[in-house]
C-alpha cells in the first residue's frame, strides 16, 4: 500500500468506523458463536501473495463481527466503561503514525523482571562474537550450585541489543532442559527474519525452548505495540496468573475449547494487537514480508562494504540482519566525540553501545522508507564529520 492508496483506504476506513459506531445500537451487543467458531473460517496460514484490501474488509464483516461483545453499544451495561470519543481516535491514528516509542536508550527488561521477581540475575560471559555458549553457561552454573545457589530461568538472545548476536541454543537448550531451567528466548528484533529461510538455521535448538517471545513491532511493518509470546506449557503461565472474581467468570471457561488471555499476563484487558496483524499478513503476504526483511539486511550489507572500504574504519561484529557496529579505529574518546558531532548535527540519528570495552557506533535499518540513497548520504555524513574531527585531532 503507498501514500495515495492509503490516503483513499484511510477515508473509507473513517466512513467506515463512523458507520459502525452510528449504527451500533442495531448490532447484538452480545456474540452468539461458540469458542473456537473462527478456526473454520480463517486459514491456517498467511497468505503467500497479497490479498485484496476489499477481500479483507468484506471478511471483517464476514469473520470478525460475529465474535465481537460490541463495549461501546448503549445497550453495555457490563463492567465499567471502556471510553471512547472521535477525537480520541483521530489522535489514535496520528500517534500510530508518529510511532514515537518513548524511552531512553537503557534497555533492560530482563534486570527488571528479576527485580520484581526479588530474584537474583547474572550475566553469563560471551565468546568473541559476543554470543553465549553451552559451555560458558555450564561453567556458570556449576559455580553457582556450588555455592549453594539454585538456578531455575536462563534468557537467550538471538539478536542481542548491542549488536545482534545469538546465543547457541541447540547447544545452551539441551543444558537447560537437563538442570529443569526454564529456557526463554529473546527473539525481539530478530524473530521477524525467521520468516526467511535463510535466517532459519540460527533458531535451530528452539525445540527446547520453554518460552519464545518477538515484536513484530520491531521489524515486520506491524506499528507499536504488538509483541508475540509462545509458551510450551501454558498451564505453567495459566497457573501463575489464575484469578477468578465472580463477576469475570463465564460459562465456557472450564470447556477447554476457549483460551482465557487475562490469565496470560499481569493486566487483566489488552487491545486488539492481531487484527493490526491480520490486515499487515494479508495486504503483504508471505512474499511481500520477506521482501522487506531482505531489502533491509541488502541495506545493512551495504553499508558494512562502504565501512570495510575506508580504512579509517572498523567493523566490531558480523552483520547478520540489519544492524551494523563499527567505529573509528582508536580511542574511545575520539569515537564518543564522532557520536556527539552526528547528534548535534540532526542529519541522521545513531546510538552506540559497548562491546569488549570499545565504544562502538550502531546503524539499525529502521524505517520502511530507508533506500539505497540514505545509506550513501548517511555515510558521506558520517566520513565527513569523521574527517573534520581527525583534522581537529591532528592540529
Amino acid at each position: 500500500m503507498d501514500a495515495a492508496e492509503f490516503r483513499r483506504r484511510g477515508k473509507e476506513m473513517v466512513d467506515h468506523v463512523a458507520d459502525y459506531l452510528e449504527k451500533i445500537e442495531e448490532r447484538p451487543v452480545y456474540p452468539d458463536v461458540e469458542p473456537g467458531y473462527l478456526r473454520s473460517l480463517i486459514p491456517t496460514e498467511a497468505p503467500v501473495e497479497p490479498d485484496s484490501y476489499e477481500d479483507i474488509m468484506k471478511d471483517v464483516e464476514r469473520v470478525i463481527m460475529p465474535g465481537i461483545t460490541h463495549w461501546h453499544s448503549p445497550n453495555f451495561f457490563a463492567y465499567f466503561p471502556a471510553a471512547s470519543s472521535y477525537p480520541a481516535m483521530l489522535a489514535d491514528m496520528l500517534c500510530a503514525a508518529i510511532g514515537c516509542i518513548g524511552f531512553s536508550w537503557a534497555h533492560s527488561s530482563v534486570e527488571r523482571a528479576a527485580l520484581i521477581g526479588a530474584v537474583m540475575m547474572k550475566k553469563v560471559p560471551t565468546d568473541n562474537l559476543y554470543a553465549v555458549r553451552g559451555e560458558m553457561l555450564k561453567k556458570i552454573l556449576e559455580e553457582d550450585k556450588a555455592a549453594g545457589l539454585i538456578p531455575f530461568y536462563f534468557c537467550a538472545t538471538l539478536g542481542t541489543t548491542p549488536s545482534c548476536a545469538f546465543d547457541h541454543i541447540a547447544d545452551l537448550g539441551p543444558l537447560c532442559n537437563q538442570e529443569n531451567m526454564w529456557m526463554h528466548i529473546d527473539a525481539a528484533y530478530a524473530g521477524s527474519g525467521f520468516i526467511c529461510p535463510e535466517f532459519r538455521p540460527l533458531l535451530n535448538g528452539v525445540e527446547y525452548a520453554d518460552s519464545f517471545n518477538f515484536n513484530p513491532h520491531k521489524w515486520m511493518l506491524i506499528n507499536f505495540d504488538c509483541s508475540a509470546m509462545w509458551v510450551k506449557k501454558r498451564t505453567d503461565i495459566i497457573g501463575a496468573f489464575k484469578m477468578e472474581p465472580l463477576y469475570l467468570k463465564h460459562e465456557n471457561q472450564e470447556s477447554g475449547l476457549v483460551t482465557d488471555y487475562r490469565h496470560w499476563q499481569i493486566p487483566l484487558g489488552r487491545r486488539f494487537r492481531s487484527l493490526k496483524m491480520w490486515f499487515v499478513f494479508r495486504m503483504y503476504g508471505l512474499q511481500g514480508l520477506q521482501a522487506h526483511i531482505r531489502k533491509q539486511v541488502g541495506l545493512a550489507k551495504e553499508f558494512e562494504s562502504l565501512v570495510r572500504a575506508d580504512k579509517r574504519f572498523e567493523i566490531c561484529a558480523p552483520v547478520v540482519m540489519g544492524l551494523v557496529c563499527f567505529r573509528l579505529k582508536g580511542t574511545n574518546e575520539l569515537n564518543q566525540s564522532l557520536l556527539k558531532k552526528i547528534t548535534k548535527s540532526r542529519e541522521i540519528h545513531l546510538v552506540p553501545c559497548q562491546l569488549s570495552g570499545s565504544f562502538v557506533l550502531r546503524l539499525a535499518i529502521c524505517s520502511r522508507s530507508t533506500e539505497s540513497r540514505h545509506i550513501q548520504q548517511a555515510w558521506q555524513h558520517i566520513t565527513q564529520l569523521a574527517f573534520e574531527l581527525l583534522q581537529e585531532h591532528h592540529h
